[in-house]
């Protein structure tokens, strides 16, 4: 079997495993996320060189209790505000380029804010007024494929201006510039004919899908370009093999994890304006 046919039958069973399970129901997609969440866990101890048996327990723990208890909204902006703070740290070793080791303690401080905590902060999304709404976690994943699709052909055909050439040699600023156009007219087209809103919020729902696109297509780059930064430092290409074709799980949601955050914030602030 060819490298690319086994990298497009991988890919369309990733795709339907996820759009399936999110759309199935609440508890498959807790189930598919925590899952999802090990993994990525496992994979990036891995990476950092770090013994996997804890934060693995802390991750299993942490997800089994925000997926099943309800806590109060101040809990969930500390676990936001931590969360942004290791962001950041991952931007400030993103743009460090001479930055080629990690000590231990980072170590441990990234696995818990870069794979844990977003995980937990990304089963909080698609929830809005203690109802599970699988369409609010489905566009934000269309958005993601969108952003990297045509991030891809945009960058394949007229990219000349690299991005970040020492981290990604392939991503062109022409690339992430098409990229976030088709995004955000791809959240155009979901705010007017997948939610299908009421006619008096429908300009609403325009505004915030639009800028949920925008933000999703340049943090969800930034996560990409994170995630090489991990590999560039460990010297490997991909974060795991569980993907023919596309490496580890890692590797596919190292977008929507660093995306999380961002986008949970811009809800916050939706929510406190309302």
């Amino acid at each position: 079997m060819s490298e690319s046919l086994t990298r497009f039958l991988s890919g369309i069973v990733y795709v339907t495993l996820l759009l399936g399970a999110t759309s199935y129901s609440m508890d498959s997609f807790f189930i598919l996320f925590g899952l999802f969440m090990l993994i990525a866990i496992y994979e990036f101890c891995g990476l950092v060189h770090i013994n996997r048996v804890a934060p693995l327990i802390i991750g299993a723990v942490a997800f089994y209790w925000e997926s099943q208890f309800r806590t109060n909204k101040t809990n969930y902006i500390l676990l936001l505000i931590v969360t942004l703070f290791i962001s950041i740290k991952c931007l400030l070793l993103l743009f460090n380029f001479k930055k080629e080791h990690i000590g231990v303690w980072s170590r441990y401080l990234f696995t818990l804010g870069y794979v844990i905590l977003p995980f937990l902060i990304l089963v909080k999304i698609p929830f809005s007024n203690n109802e599970y709404r699988p369409k609010i976690i489905i566009s934000i994943f269309l958005l993601i494929w969108t952003n990297d699709t045509f991030a891809y052909i945009v960058g394949k055909t007229m990219g000349k201006h690299k991005l970040l050439e020492k981290i990604s040699p392939k991503k062109t600023i022409e690339g992430f510039l098409g990229g976030m156009l088709f995004t955000i007219l791809v959240g155009y087209l979901i705010s007017r004919y997948y939610f299908q809103p009421k006619p008096e919020y429908a300009d609403t729902s325009v505004l915030i899908w639009t800028v949920s696109a925008a933000i999703i297509s340049i943090f969800s780059t930034l996560g990409d370009l994170i995630e090489s930064k991990f590999k560039r430092i460990a010297g490997v290409k991909d974060s795991g093999k569980i993907m023919p074709g596309h490496g580890g799980i890692l590797d596919r949601l190292d977008s929507i994890i660093f995306v999380t955050p961002f986008v949970f914030l811009f809800y916050q602030i939706l929510d406190y304006v309302s």
